[in-house]
């Protein structure tokens, strides 16, 4: 699979900047970031690179006084494993229960659940907010034989952790054919023999038996326009945590949620980034 790298570089360069700019790229299509010097770097496959909508977020850039330029490469083949080792991927540890490593680290904490993944290009590793808040929520959650369904499962670190906690059947979805493979290497990394993967989008759904737990981390656009498609897989009871979005976008998830018969029941957030809980009434 052929990617672009796309370096951006920000003026003024901060936290903010960067993680707006990581949101905007992601509704169009980008994959993978990684902070550098004066900006980011993001990746996005060839195939789905629109260069006039990306001209378009830098235009509409909402920061008033922030200056977005950017630059085109086509990257090298390279070891992503080494790459994301020297560059990114450190071990991480979430609520001092959770450690998420890759095999080519050597020395990382022990916790409750560890799980080892090889991110290559694939998105979740736990470093970013939105990944980090859904594993929260899941270390809280009770999966004990619940049937859990992971939309745009990334790297299935999601999925990998609710079956760690004990869920039954676990489904994991996405529609990127890299992460689909990347997920079942991962899958099979740990051990794990009841996750299924596949390849597709929301309209996978229709007629399905409703799930228990559904996971859903991808942006504010697609989760409301697919929340529709994920209420009719959900029996009264059923929990949907969401993330890939701002703080200031709970109240459209909320209303959109609860015009299709969900109840809001708590949101978290991490630096701006927010993850909410809502149950199907």
């Amino acid at each position: 699979m052929k990617y672009f790298e796309v370096t951006f570089t920000a003026q003024p360069c901060n936290e903010t900047i960067t993680d707006v700019l990581s949101g905007l790229t992601a509704d169009i299509g980008f994959e993978s970031f990684v902070e550098c010097e004066n900006g980011m770097k993001a990746y996005i496959q060839q195939s789905q690179f629109d260069e006039a909508a990306l001209k378009q977020v830098v235009e509409d850039f909402p920061i008033p006084g922030a200056s977005i330029s950017y630059s085109i490469t086509e990257p090298e083949d390279k070891n992503w494993n080494e790459e994301w080792e020297k560059n990114f991927f450190q071990p991480i540890v979430i609520d001092n229960r959770c450690v998420i490593h890759s095999t080519f680290h050597k020395d990382y904490p022990k916790a409750e659940y560890d799980i080892v993944i090889n991110p290559q290009m694939a998105f979740g590793t736990g470093h970013h907010e939105t990944t980090s808040s859904i594993l929260g929520e899941l270390l809280e959650a009770d999966l004990k034989g619940k049937s859990v369904l992971d939309m745009g499962c990334g790297t299935s670190i999601l999925a990998i952790l609710a079956s760690m906690r004990g869920a039954g059947k676990v489904t994991a979805i996405d529609i990127d054919d890299w992460c689909v493979n990347n997920s079942r290497d991962n899958i099979a990394l740990n051990g794990i023999s009841n996750i299924t993967v596949e390849l597709g989008d929301a309209s996978l759904l229709k007629g399905r038996k409703p799930f228990d737990v559904i996971i859903a981390n991808i942006n504010r656009n697609i989760l409301l326009n697919d929340l529709p498609a994920y209420t009719a897989c959900m029996h009264s009871g059923s929990e949907i945590y969401m993330s890939g979005f701002y703080v200031e976008d709970i109240p459209a998830i909320r209303e959109r949620g609860e015009s299709l018969g969900l109840e809001f029941v708590h949101y978290r957030e991490k630096h701006n980034w927010a993850a909410v809980k809502l149950i199907m009434k």
